[in-house]
């Protein structure tokens, strides 16, 4: 027997007494099983604006699908997300046509390549970049991974869909790395940095820098690094964060596109050419080439913030561009985060420029020649106002629900009555892995309700909702036990300090169902003890701490399904 065999072998009975010990520690504990999960889209942007037959809406990938990347293989696209602390990481997309998307999993979906367990929700993963290499046949995303010690970091596969290397650490400093592949073999990255020690002129002045890379040893060549782009575009007018660079060659030119701005208020893309990969690069005169920055606050359909783009090339020679923006509510908030537009690209000039990325962004777009739409259908992402069910009966469970911080197999178990949430002895306010199964916000004006059939023992065990902004920002709406009596409770945590908004004694006897209706920025958290008739809890409450604008990082808002064995709840 070989070592690889007997190094197989150990793992499988090292895995298999890991869930052992894990089923064992639950004995007793009491049993907690989520159920036919229910979530509803209800925003107005949709229903006042209809879709034709030649039409999709814009963004693509509703809720928090922030920084995209894109590439193509022969007719197939791929798109990846940055994840910061979600587990698994890096949602991966693929399409025929740029419209209907369908996920195929996640690019970091082990331990031993995401090391978020003590991150805050927003380190992790930031900005990762996919790119094919024809030469090799190999598909490379690229990205930092603010966690665990890793910093900037490579995986690959020879199918995007059927998992990925372990990760080979890269020896350079900065974040948002991309990698190009030169029409001659080479490979070069690209990255964002700090200006060389002692020459920074203000705050938020960085750099481009490029580095040769070797395709054999997966690592940047030492001493090989340069600086493209000190600044951004015109450094007299001190630009902030230049990020998110991406090169592309055309008609024996090299393009070097970046973020500009900071990703809020300011954001743009930027362009840059030049006759050689490592410069020099002059901007383009028409900078910004996309952003949404140069309009009243007050206008219709909102969309904003707009940048993090990357571009591809259709096989009949056409571009297209992915790129992050905003959709905020009434108030101006940031609650289902940033999301995952596309434009088509006009680069029949010089450089290329967003169809309609410098006017204010309409919620519709025409499809291309040839395509139809099937959003929500034959496996495809919905988007629009759409409902989603899950019985959450499945063995494999739909790619969308996720964990933070670690793998979800740790604490769920399948069985035919629906999930079973294993409770941590963590609390969702917890820097470490919760119980707790998340599924993105993506509507302004939603609806979700789950059942519950739950009985718990002790005023330390609770299962219910969260609406979750962050450890330190979040609403838990669930039931607990104080003496004899079963209660359900509503909490608002903000900056890490808790309030009980209301409690009340109920009678469970059989499941009880739980709901959360949004709109604008008010939540109203409901429950029914039939099945039919809802009771609110707590009245309307604001929606303010699922904001970035008032929790901070770089995430939209989670709706969970929370267990946990360390409850600080106490009920009136």
């Amino acid at each position: 027997m070989n070592q690889k065999t007997m190094n197989s072998i150990f793992l499988k009975k090292k895995t298999a007494l890991m869930a052992t010990v894990a089923l064992l520690s639950f004995v007793n504990v009491s049993a907690q099983t989520f159920s036919d999960f229910s979530y509803r889209g209800n925003d107005k942007i949709y229903t006042n604006n209809p879709l034709k037959e030649n039409e999709f809406y814009s963004p693509i990938l509703q809720g928090c699908y922030p920084d995209p990347s894109i590439t193509r293989k022969g007719d197939d696209y791929y798109l990846v997300n940055s994840s910061f602390s979600m587990f698994p990481g890096v949602p991966i997309f693929t399409s025929k046509d740029l419209v209907n998307w369908k996920q195929v999993g996640h690019v970091l979906d082990r331990p031993s390549q995401l090391k978020v367990e003590k991150g805050g929700v927003s380190q992790g993963i930031y900005a990762p970049d996919i790119k094919y290499n024809k030469f090799n046949d190999t598909f490379y995303m690229i990205t930092t991974q603010i966690a665990g010690g890793i910093g900037n970091m490579v995986v690959k596969t020879k199918d995007p869909a059927k998992g990925w290397s372990e990760v080979q650490k890269l020896n350079f400093d900065g974040i948002d790395p991309a990698i190009f592949f030169d029409d001659d073999g080479k490979a070069y990255i690209v990255h964002n940095d700090a200006p060389p020690k002692g020459t920074e002129l203000y705050n938020g002045h960085r750099v481009i820098k490029i580095w040769d890379y070797d395709l054999e040893k997966d690592q940047v060549v030492a001493g090989s690094d340069k600086i493209i782009v000190n600044g951004g575009v015109d450094l007299s007018q001190k630009p902030i964060w230049i990020e998110g660079p991406h090169i592309y060659k055309k008609n024996g030119k090299y393009y070097l596109m970046c973020a500009e701005g900071g990703t809020g208020g300011n954001h743009s893309e930027v362009i840059f050419m030049a006759d050689s990969p490592k410069g020099p690069f002059v901007p383009a005169q028409n900078n910004p080439i996309l952003t949404q920055r140069y309009f009243p606050k007050d206008r219709k359909d909102k969309v904003d913030w707009a940048g993090h783009a990357d571009l591809v090339e259709t096989p009949d020679g056409k571009y297209f561009g992915v790129f992050l923006a905003i959709r905020p509510n009434e108030k101006g908030r940031v609650n289902h985060g940033r999301e995952t537009f596309i434009l088509p690209v006009d680069w029949s000039g010089k450089y290329p420029v967003f169809e309609n990325g410098l006017v204010p962004m309409k919620p519709k777009l025409k499809l291309p020649e040839g395509v139809k739409n099937q959003t929500g259908q034959n496996g495809f992402f919905p988007n629009g106002n759409f409902t989603y069910n899950d019985k959450l009966i499945d063995k494999n469970l739909d790619f969308r629900w996720i964990a933070m911080r670690g793998p979800r197999e740790n604490f769920i178990t399948a069985t035919k009555n629906g999930v079973k949430v294993n409770p941590m002895e963590t609390n969702i306010k917890a820097l470490a892995p919760v119980s707790a199964l998340f599924h993105r916000l993506q509507h302004e004006d939603f609806e979700t309700s789950v059942t519950l059939d739950y009985k718990p023992k002790s005023e330390k065990e609770l299962a219910g909702i969260t609406c979750y902004q962050s450890e330190r920002f979040n609403y838990v709406f669930g039931i607990t036990k104080k003496d004899k009596d079963f209660y359900i409770v509503l909490e608002r945590t903000e900056k890490g300090e808790s309030k009980l908004i209301a409690s009340e004694k109920i009678s469970l006897s059989k499941t009880i169902k739980l709901q959360v209706v949004g709109e604008k920025d008010e939540h109203q958290f409901n429950y029914s003890l039939d099945g039919k008739n809802f009771k609110n809890l707590g009245g309307p409450v604001s929606g303010d701490i699922l904001s970035t604008d008032v929790a901070g990082g770089f995430t939209g808002s989670l709706i969970g399904l929370y267990s946990t064995l360390s409850n600080d709840i106490v009920p009136n």
